[in-house]
């Protein structure tokens, strides 16, 4: 009987004891969370209740397996491997409890920063620093996962005395991503590029919507993924719009007639600006910017809080300049002229001669041409 009893008590309250504290730990976060609403930490390390459960229930199972006296020609595999659930739900709780304590920071500069550039600073330097640690606690639980094993603490100070070598291979094999790596650091915390920077690169218009240590993503217009190694912007130039402040300035064209009336052009540009909501009332401009035998170019100058408020001012103003130019004054649009030109007299005269007009002034059509 007590064989049977001994194992159920040890692995039953093992389980039961955790279950009691995570219970109890929870209901504390929980608490803590609904009366310090300031700060949203103990609502993020909420998150980790499976991981800490996991460490509660493999640490007292690892202490108490012996009393179990359970599977006795097994208790080496079955020590080592409570052991490795202990490291790895031990590091899956670090990562939590660090991107937990990340993120409320990140939370509370971005409540008393209203910068939207510096607070995307701050972002992409959280999402670098949350993904290194993660990074490093995994390296870490790793090798002491490995160490458990004996014949790796046997091989350690083989590696060792090979460090140097290994080292000088892998920098050469992993030149490419060591650099990529460097080149992540270099774009946190050298404020070159953030998250929600509105960018143009390789002529591709979009936002960054990802950046890791090794690559960044793009969010195109039309909601493509462009990805690119890291080291394209520390090594090549491209556009930032949003470096210095978000405020743009837009073009718009047309091609017009020479007839079209530019005063009244103007007017309508800024009746069309006052009924865009888009626009931000800065500036706005119309004139003539260039001229060719058959048209001439009007350009617009609008001006917008942000990328996307300046697309949509220029699409709105274009298109109802054209709607107004085309029901009020459609002679000023560009048009084919298929009409005969006016020739100068004395091309006149030699265009009818040639055509078989009459030779001498009194003569008439009908007796031109005779001998």
């Amino acid at each position: 009987m007590e064989n049977v009893l001994r194992p159920l008590i040890v692995l039953g309250g093992s389980v039961v004891l955790t279950l009691l504290i995570g219970w109890a730990t929870d209901r504390l976060l929980r608490k803590a969370d609904e009366r310090q609403t300031e700060t949203p930490l103990w609502g993020l390390l909420r998150r980790g209740r499976v991981p800490y459960q996991l460490v509660l229930c493999a640490a007292l199972l690892r202490g108490s397996y012996h009393e179990a006296d359970l599977l006795r020609e097994h208790q080496v595999a079955v020590g080592r491997s409570l052991t490795l659930v202990l490291i790895g739900s031990t590091a899956w709780l670090i990562v939590r409890i660090a991107a937990a304590v990340v993120d409320t920071s990140y939370t509370r500069y971005a409540r008393v920063h209203r910068d939207p550039a510096r607070v995307r600073r701050v972002r992409t330097q959280v999402s670098l620093i949350t993904r290194v640690v993660a990074a490093v606690v995994g390296v870490v639980a790793v090798a002491a996962m490995l160490l458990t094993f004996p014949a790796m603490r046997a091989a350690g100070a083989s590696l060792l005395a090979s460090a140097g070598i290994l080292g000088i291979v892998a920098g050469v094999a992993a030149q490419s991503t060591l650099s990529n790596m460097f080149a992540g650091f270099q774009i946190a915390f050298g404020d070159m590029v953030r998250l929600g920077d509105t960018v143009v690169v390789d002529g591709e218009w979009g936002t960054v919507d990802e950046i890791t240590l090794t690559f960044l993503s793009v969010r195109t217009w039309d909601e493509r993924r462009i990805t690119m190694p890291v080291s394209y912007f520390t090594s090549k130039p491209f556009e930032n719009w949003s470096r210095g402040g978000a405020q743009m300035t837009g073009i718009v064209f047309w091609h017009l007639d020479h007839s079209a009336p530019m005063e009244a052009m103007r007017e309508k540009l800024r009746d069309l600006l006052r009924e865009c909501p888009a626009w931000d009332g800065r500036a706005c401009d119309l004139s003539v910017t260039d001229a060719t035998p058959s048209t001439m170019e009007v350009r617009a100058l609008v001006t917008a809080k942000d990328a996307d408020d300046v697309w949509k001012v220029r699409v709105y103003v274009r298109e109802g300049m054209i709607r107004w130019l085309a029901e009020q004054h459609p002679y000023a649009l560009p048009r084919v002229n298929t009409a005969d030109a006016s020739l100068p007299p004395g091309v006149e005269a030699t265009r009818r001669f040639q055509d078989g007009a009459p030779r001498r002034a009194h003569e008439t059509p009908r007796t031109a041409g005779r001998p």
